[in-house]
């Protein structure tokens, strides 16, 4: 298959850097509309699901000429797109056995998980961001640096998609760059940091939030001088304060609040999109992004490569892959907005901002893992508990003093019910089992002694009709945000 990707630049991570401080931000933009007009008409001839898809729509690829033509297509998601036709049909030219792919699942949260192939065009862009960032902000060209791979690793991009960049930037010698990767494995960070972190000038540890709060909480208990080393982190897979920043800076020996904790945004069905820069953290410790005391996690991109679109207040991204998908509906509520409407200093990249503040299918996420309340449901219609549950409940994810996260789940007694002892175990019991049946990342995380502790449910049992969680009359808010 030919590449669609453009190439003149995904090797040379230093001169894109310079473009993109020189270059104006209409110029990368135009470039992106220009771009994905190409992908859309490839994808109509060599998609055969695509193709289809337009079809019942009533969509004429030949009529689609501009980018404002472009945006009246109609969006794609799981359930009217990838659930719909095989892997096949959804793959380039319809062959799936054909190519030699790399693989990677969604956690199966709903039972089912659904598997991504990722081509090598994918890699070389996450090479090349990642690279990005590495050199501008973590200086990986002045020093020797060990990457700690945290994400864990097995079937879910977030640590094999990590491991295989750095990996691909290591063999490139260009630079003093080392990686081991012990996976979301606490006790064999920890070893690391002991053993091997002290024979290299920087130390990049690359982690769930949450996980990361965990390392440095346990290795300060372990007599563990963060500030010894010169510590940078690399986040993924969910949001988190700046309060969190905050901690994280002053107890794991970071530096510099806008440099050395980069966040980034990507999903398992089109990678890595987005990251944060300095320009993205200013504006959201400035409090400019905040909506009802929330406040989003603000990256740039690149609009060649990831081609993201606000409707109506949720995010769409367009982009290469394995799969390819076009104004493909990421169920995360956001938008975009413009680097000249957000103060900045000259020399920033000169690229467009996507926030998102929340998933908006309705899920809760601790340690980077999605929690349905249909796992949850279906725990609650255990017969057991039948007679002293209502089946209604309500989820949120908070933290406490010590800034650790924990997810919390509200549950409805029937009337004249008490809870006791007992019922909470069963209860607890009943959640777990569902979980763990249902949801492999969870499963992962539960069967880590380490972790497990952390991401085991707080139960609270409530009166029948508690106005707190249960008022009458109204839907029942199943997610707490």
């Amino acid at each position: 298959m030919k590449s669609l990707l453009v190439t003149k630049y995904l090797h040379d991570a230093p001169t894109l850097a310079k473009l993109l401080k020189k270059q104006p931000e209409s110029y990368w933009i135009l470039r992106g509309e220009r771009h994905i007009l190409k992908v859309f008409q490839a994808m109509t001839k060599r998609v055969p699901a695509y193709e289809d898809f337009l079809k019942k729509n009533s969509v004429k690829p030949s009529s689609i000429k501009t980018i404002a033509d472009f945006k009246r297509v109609p969006l794609t998601d799981k359930e009217n797109y990838l659930q719909t036709y095989p892997l096949e049909k959804l793959a380039w030219d319809g062959k799936f056995k054909e190519h030699r792919w790399l693989i990677s699942s969604t956690s199966g949260s709903t039972g089912e998980p659904f598997y991504f192939p990722r081509t090598t065009d994918q890699e070389e862009q996450f090479q090349l961001t990642a690279e990005l960032c590495l050199r501008e902000y973590f200086e990986i060209h002045k020093r020797s640096t060990l990457f700690i791979d945290c994400f864990a690793l097995g079937v879910w991009i977030g640590g094999m998609f990590m491991y295989q960049a750095i990996k691909n930037l290591i063999n490139t010698e260009k630079y003093q760059l080392s990686m081991i990767t012990p996976g979301a494995d606490k006790v064999e960070t920890l070893k690391v940091m002991r053993k091997l972190a002290h024979h290299f000038d920087q130390i990049i540890i690359g982690g769930y939030a949450p996980l990361v709060k965990d390392l440095v909480d346990d290795g300060i208990a372990q007599g563990i001088d963060w500030k010894k080393y010169r510590m940078k982190y690399f986040f993924a897979a969910e949001g988190f304060t700046e309060t969190f920043r905050d901690y994280i800076a002053k107890h794991g020996g970071a530096e510099n609040i806008h440099t050395d904790l980069i966040n980034h945004y990507g999903t398992a069905d089109l990678g890595t999109m987005a990251h944060e820069t300095p320009v993205t953290i200013a504006a959201r410790r400035s409090g400019m992004f905040d909506e009802n005391h929330q406040t989003p996690t603000v990256c740039q991109f690149i609009p060649e490569l990831f081609f993201f679109e606000a409707i109506d207040g949720v995010l769409a991204c367009s982009g290469l892959g394995g799969l390819p998908l076009m104004r493909y509906d990421l169920k995360d509520r956001g938008g975009i907005r413009m680097l000249k409407d957000v103060p900045h200093k000259k020399g920033s990249w000169n690229l467009p901002l996507v926030y998102l503040y929340e998933r908006a299918d309705f899920t809760v996420s601790i340690y980077s893992v999605n929690i349905y309340p249909a796992s949850i449901r279906r725990a609650l219609e255990d017969k057991a508990l039948r007679k002293t549950l209502s089946g209604k409940f309500s989820m949120r994810v908070d933290f406490d003093k010590g800034q650790n996260q924990f997810l919390e789940i509200n549950v409805e007694l029937r009337p004249g019910q008490t809870s006791n002892k007992n019922l909470e175990k069963t209860t607890l019991d009943a959640m777990l089992a569902s979980l763990n049946r249902e949801n492999s990342e969870w499963r992962d995380f539960y069967v880590n002694p380490g972790i497990r502790h952390k991401v085991i449910p707080r139960l609270v049992f409530w009166p029948y009709q508690d106005p707190t969680y249960f008022r009458p009359g109204g839907k029942q808010k199943w997610i707490k945000k």
